[in-house]
């Protein structure tokens, strides 16, 4: 016998609870414009310390500085302002809309925008996302309609989906954007093999698969990092990092361990961790990793850094796990607000004409929502028929499902 050691499980906790002062002192925020910017060819082994580092191209003043910067013009910038408002706008009336009972479940990318919208506008028209259920940005800079978004949400008669999905959980091939599934860990290895799939048919689109922080700790993750680094699939790898999963801090998927980022290392991939709060600078690695997978040299692992400042779902109460003012402290701050500030900065945005745009993209949205729902609600109004249940499912439906729906009469 070596020794009578009682063992004890070890359960990681966060350093904040509710009614704690929120503790970010041991988050080192990087100054902006240090991170240098490699050539895309380069090799996984080259470039560790970005899998460590975090790139940042908005400094304090609103300035875009460093290597990173400049992959945007003024204009594609004001765009990505109205795209991100845009969506904080949608979430802010679904979010009312569910509580209200038109919808039974709603999610909000608050605090997030800036990671979906900025990296949808360095893809290219035919490339795919397989999404996360906080990518809604994704569709918005695609110039999805926000109506078939809101039937969508509301599963009613001009529901695309026909009533077959969770609300929010869209799906659009034309806009390149899968189909949501609730087990999100599926998405990453789905779009290696989309990725996998276009090179074998030597085509020229690629695939970005997006997971949160928490299913990282999924097998789907790592066989996904096995097969995009053994076949050099074109693909872009996401990890958002909002700090939370459901409720439980980023430390149970060994968030603290190590960076996320890193774990591509281990499978030769090249690795970049990026401030999800700085759409500048998103937008700039999202467009180098597009680049480094258009031109063939595969696969590309990157680490959103950034904070979930509302709840997980309308299911959620975060003031149950977190500290309430734990948002507001964030030091990486609010992407709405820092990209204004970048442009006011430029001398092409102003604080009266972004009020006007913010009054102006509430009024659409609201008479968006109105149309929306003349095709009714979760609650009120036209659904789709039960009979579209056994449709696009089989080619020729097997006997139990043409025996099931005759039982049912339909």
């Amino acid at each position: 016998m070596i020794g009578n050691k009682v063992f004890q499980l070890h359960v990681p906790e966060p350093q904040c609870r509710p009614g704690d002062t929120p503790d970010f002192s041991g988050f080192v925020v990087p100054e902006a414009g240090a991170a240098a910017r490699p050539p895309v060819d380069v090799d996984a082994e080259n470039i560790h310390n970005l899998a460590y580092d975090i790139i940042r191209v908005t400094d304090d003043e609103g300035r875009a500085v460093g290597p990173w910067a400049g992959s945007l013009t003024d204009e594609e910038a004001l765009k990505g302002l109205r795209d991100m408002m845009t969506v904080r706008s949608f979430d802010a009336r679904m979010l009312m809309a569910q509580r209200q009972g038109k919808t039974s479940f709603y999610m909000q990318a608050l605090g997030e925008e800036a990671v979906s919208c900025a990296f949808q506008a360095a893809l290219s028209p035919g490339d795919m996302n397989f999404p996360t259920y906080r990518q809604q940005g994704l569709l918005v800079t695609a110039g999805y309609p926000l109506e078939t978004m809101m039937n969508q949400i509301y599963s009613n008669s001009a529901d695309p989906l026909l009533g077959r999905q969770l609300p929010i959980m869209y799906s659009s091939k034309e806009k390149g954007f899968f189909s949501i599934s609730g087990n999100l860990g599926t998405q990453f290895i789905q779009a290696v093999g989309w990725a996998m799939a276009s090179a074998i048919a030597g085509d020229s689109k690629i695939a970005a698969g997006w997971i949160g922080d928490g299913a990282t700790a999924e097998s789907d993750f790592h066989s996904a990092l096995v097969f995009a680094s053994t076949f050099r699939a074109p693909v872009i790898l996401n990890i958002v990092n909002n700090q939370w999963a459901i409720s439980t801090f980023q430390g149970i998927a060994r968030g603290k361990a190590a960076t996320f980022a890193s774990r591509g290392l281990g499978f030769g991939i090249p690795a970049l961790r990026v401030d999800g709060n700085d759409f500048l600078a998103v937008h700039a690695v999202a467009k180098w990793a597009a680049e480094r997978a258009h031109l063939g040299h595969g696969a590309t692992l990157i680490e959103h850094v950034t904070y979930r400042a509302g709840p997980h779902s309308t299911s959620d109460d975060p003031s149950g796990y977190r500290p309430k003012t734990e948002a507001a402290d964030w030091p990486l701050g609010d992407p709405l607000e820092r990209l204004k500030k970048h442009l006011i900065a430029q001398g092409i945005w102003s604080e009266e004409r972004h009020a006007q745009a913010q009054a102006e993209i509430d009024s659409d949205i609201i008479a968006t929502q109105k149309r929306a729902e003349k095709n009714g609600t979760l609650h009120d109004g036209p659904h789709p028929s039960p009979k579209d249940m056994f449709d696009d499912v089989f080619a020729n439906p097997p006997a139990h499902l043409i025996r099931q729906r005759q039982e049912a009469g339909i």
